[in-house]
């Protein structure tokens, strides 16, 4: 199944949506929880006559949405931008007003040299099953805890930072984002790659990395 990159998502004109690590999310303000609900139902309609569903997290105020598909490897595809479409005209419907810039996905990654020696442990451990991997990432099917990407590295015996947070955000607030993080105590340790992702640290030195798809192909 064919997969769309990151310029084909943009030229769809999901405005309501934007592409984090792997899927497409977008959020919506709800006023109560009977809205909401009516929204839900509406959205499963469309997702059983699409013969694709996305997640659905409803939480205090908003509903929360991401769109992949698991056949293509939880990659985004003409399926996931059709039925993206058609859950803004029903969110536009039942006037919820969407908040793209809000959308945030925080996923671990862990540096090793051999993701086949650790990666059973980790998926084990999160997930219950050695078996949930995908790629060089750990996902739990049923989105309890983040997904685990392994980074490559060389192999060392000097101790250093193995751990670190990705955090993924729409591209229009990234910069906003990272200058809070600076006022609050931060260092931009590398921005080279701004602004697909820019190394942070913490004032201990610990390190995460801000990234979005802007500068991005897949």
């Amino acid at each position: 199944m064919d997969t769309v990159d990151n310029a084909q998502i943009r030229a769809a004109g999901l405005d309501d949506w934007r592409k984090l690590a792997q899927a497409l999310h977008a959020r919506y303000a709800v006023p109560d929880y009977a809205a909401a609900a009516k929204f839900i139902a509406a959205v499963a309609d469309a997702a059983e006559s699409a013969n694709h569903h996305p997640d659905v997290r409803l939480t205090y105020g908003v509903v929360d949405l991401s769109l992949c598909t698991h056949e293509a490897g939880l990659w985004v595809t003409q399926k996931d931008l059709d039925l993206a479409g058609e859950i803004s005209r029903i969110a536009a419907e039942h006037g919820l007003a969407a908040r793209p810039l809000e959308v945030t996905q925080l996923e671990l990654a862990l540096d090793t040299a051999d993701d086949d020696r650790v990666g059973p442990f980790w998926s084990a451990l999160l997930t219950g099953s050695p078996d949930n991997r995908i790629h060089d990432s750990v996902f739990d099917p049923t989105g309890r805890v983040p997904s685990l990407w392994f980074q490559g590295t060389d192999e060392h015996e000097t101790p250093r930072q193995r751990w670190h947070f990705d955090l993924w955000i729409a591209p229009e607030v990234a910069s906003d984002r990272i200058a809070a993080a600076v006022a609050a105590g931060g260092t931009v340790v590398d921005d080279e790659e701004a602004p697909a992702f820019t190394v942070l640290a913490d004032p201990d030195g610990n390190r995460v990395c801000v990234c979005t798809t802007s500068g991005r192909e897949g």
